[in-house]
């Protein structure tokens, strides 16, 4: 909404609670409660062990927000709700979402002092993530299948497009979830791929492999490729979605590969540097909170991180992909360089 009176100005002032009523909605898994059977506010409340007065007005808000109906048998999801909720993505992944915004709030709720701030905090650091889906299973789990269902539309296009000439090996750098592998493994039946990444995540993914019977096409195996060498041999690596980008990285991916072997990366990349893509810019504010100088990398940066691990034949191509939401897809630039 782009405010043009006083009392949009309110609303949006008035916006986090909305917000953070949708969250703990599907955090609690309220669409999923009340998809099987519509309840009243006393029913919910029970069921939920909330107190009933504040249940209630919670109610309200998400009655209010077009995601919930109230009838003579109680509440249930609206169409709204059952179309952008409950047909989307599954109550796990919704509540990974809603859990994963609830915990940027604390840096938001003071934000002018935030804003002024000039210190880094490591916890939104590529390293924090490696950190906790290392020492968690169940985080991994949780967070591994999101990434599956994400981008089941990102892998079904990106795999469409890329040319597999020549291509007997393939390494699916950080693509533990599996997502791009499947897609791959399906429509290339003679492809052996390897998925690579951390420990935890490799777990997940394998089940999420077997529970797709393609266990038997995809091999797992657990390399912190920040720190450890890469497995060789490979005739194309594809990273993709993975944000992480340097020298270093790139002269192990280089060599990993076979002469003549390719790399292709696949990510949202920006504009320029201290410049988002618009449906991101919520996220690039909340990583300059945690580092002063956050910035998407861009397809120049990427660029010189190839050169200088002596790749050649250095190409990039933006793609138009489709998706529920634009900020999983906007921006998506395939770049490819040979060894």
């Amino acid at each position: 909404m782009k405010p043009t009176t006083a009392e949009e100005i309110l609303s949006l002032l008035d916006a986090p609670f909305t917000s953070t009523a949708v969250g703990a909605a599907l955090e609690f898994g309220l669409f999923w409660l009340l998809d099987e059977n519509p309840m009243d506010r006393n029913g919910i409340a029970e069921a939920l062990k909330l107190p009933r007065v504040r249940c209630g007005y919670w109610l309200q808000l998400l009655v209010g927000a077009g995601l919930l109906e109230e009838s003579p048998q109680g509440y249930e999801p609206s169409p709204a709700a059952r179309q952008a909720i409950l047909q989307e993505f599954s109550p796990q992944s919704w509540s990974l979402l809603a859990q994963e915004a609830r915990e940027r709030l604390p840096g938001l709720c003071d934000l002018p002092a935030q804003l002024r701030a000039n210190h880094l905090s490591r916890e939104n650091l590529p390293s924090a993530y490696v950190t906790r889906m290392s020492s968690d299973l169940d985080q991994a789990r949780r967070f591994t299948r999101m990434l599956y269902e994400l981008h089941q539309e990102l892998a079904d296009q990106v795999t469409g497009r890329l040319d597999m000439t020549g291509v007997k090996r393939l390494m699916d750098l950080g693509g533990g979830s599996g997502v791009i592998a499947s897609a791959l493994a399906r429509r290339h039946q003679e492809l052996e791929i390897l998925v690579v990444d951390i420990e935890n995540v490799c777990i997940a993914g394998h089940e999420l492999a077997t529970q797709d019977r393609m266990e038997d096409r995809l091999t797992f195996q657990a390399v912190d490729f920040a720190k450890e060498a890469l497995p060789s041999g490979f005739d194309m690596i594809l990273e993709c979605d993975v944000d992480i980008y340097s020298d270093e990285l790139f002269r192990k991916v280089f060599d990993a590969l076979v002469p003549g072997g390719r790399f292709v990366i696949v990510d949202q990349l920006a504009p320029g540097d201290g410049i988002a893509p618009p449906s991101r810019v919520h996220w690039a504010l909340d990583g300059s909170l945690h580092d002063p100088e956050f910035m998407f990398p861009t397809a120049a940066r990427i660029g010189r991180h190839l050169k200088n691990a002596g790749f050649q034949n250095l190409s990039q191509t933006p793609l138009a992909i489709t998706g529920p939401d634009d900020r999983f897809t906007e921006g998506m630039i395939l770049t490819e360089a040979c060894r």
